[in-house]
């Protein structure tokens, strides 16, 4: 069965201007990964080095009826947020996506305690990150236009450290640049008002996944994760899982399974696509503790070309089958189990 150490606590990933790799069960006080001394050959100045650091957050909420996914990313030459809502029993999806040039977001360095606002046209987005008082909060517009409905969703985020065990990760790409990763899943609650309803998600019957990204990423970056959780008489369960470019995957790694809140971090596993994005994907280890196909049932593509830099993301929604083992040796059978696969590329 695999296993991995559980690090002591620290206040920053960073330590005497080096990156420390490993996995932690408690966010850092904070992530200021500017802190690092001379991550590149050259040594170029601050602004130059933060110009190099990606950061985003993302979300996805769902329960028996509908599943919302948002995301709002500074990746320095341009900014991107995007929102998903997907009604499963009508088939019916809701996709705003928003893309921004140069950088104007930056996500907050702490967990703590710090929010931040996105303004623009016809669009606001607000992320509080609050886990000092066990939540995170986001409140999200998106204003009515000729083809599109106005959209309004509040939710509210349990992490309750007492009953959900998060995970935090830093992750080297070589010895001097790496990505810091918090995840969690969690009850929700809240309201969207969509389409003349309003639809209540109390948090006995709905989940949440939440994720903050920062890192120095290749300049030509490739991952894909993949992303499930549901409530049956299994109980709560759910997972994150990544195929990634860091380095010493088996020893740390951001991929995790929580059920009912215990979590247990998983090994590396290879995620492919034999047919392409819209076709199903093979996600497997090499220790036997997961074996899943991801069918998607409803593409998402976006692509953005400039010529300092490019973006292709694929983010279908579909349903996970298979077998995971947490670490206890449980077999977790996950039969239609819903959720996204994410598949990127950058070039920034």
């Amino acid at each position: 069965m695999y296993t991995r150490e559980i690090q002591p606590p620290r206040s920053s990933p960073v330590e005497q201007g080096k990156p420390l790799q490993g996995t932690w069960v408690t966010p850092f006080e904070a992530t200021n990964l500017l802190d690092i001394e001379r991550p590149f050959f050259f040594p170029f100045p601050k602004w130059i080095q933060d110009l190099r650091l990606k950061e985003w957050e993302t979300f996805l909420i769902q329960d028996e009826r509908f599943c919302l996914s948002a995301l709002l990313g500074n990746f320095k030459t341009f900014r991107w947020a995007q929102a998903l809502l997907y009604d499963k029993g009508a088939k019916q999806l809701f996709k705003f996506s928003k893309f921004l040039p140069f950088s104007g977001w930056h996500i907050p360095s702490t967990l703590s305690n710090a929010s931040i606002d996105s303004h623009s046209y016809r669009f606001f987005f607000r992320i509080h990150d609050w886990l000092e008082a066990d939540t995170i909060r986001f409140d999200l517009h998106i204003d009515a236009q000729r083809k599109r409905t106005a959209f309004t969703a509040h939710m509210k985020y349990d992490v309750n450290q007492s009953k959900t065990t998060p995970l935090a990760v830093n992750l080297l790409f070589s010895e001097r640049r790496c990505m810091s990763v918090f995840k969690v899943i969690c009850p929700v609650q809240g309201d969207i008002v969509f389409d003349g309803r309003h639809i209540v998600m109390d948090k006995e019957h709905t989940q949440g996944f939440f994720g903050d990204f920062k890192g120095y990423f290749p300049y030509q970056t490739r991952a894909k994760w993949c992303t499930a959780f549901t409530i049956d008489e299994q109980g709560r369960y759910g997972f994150s899982i990544a195929d990634n470019q860091t380095k010493e995957s088996f020893t740390n790694n951001e991929n995790a399974l929580w059920v009912n809140g215990r979590l247990t971090p998983l090994p590396p596993v290879r995620i492919t696509m034999p047919k392409g994005p819209d076709s199903d994907w093979i996600i497997q280890d090499m220790e036997g503790m997961v074996d899943l196909v991801f069918t998607p049932v409803e593409p998402a593509h976006n692509v953005l070309d400039i010529l300092v830099a490019k973006s292709e993301y694929d983010m279908p929604l579909g349903y996970f089958n298979g077998i995971l083992l947490d670490a206890q040796g449980t077999r977790i059978q996950a039969r239609n189990l819903w959720g996204v696969g994410e598949n990127i590329y950058l070039r920034v």
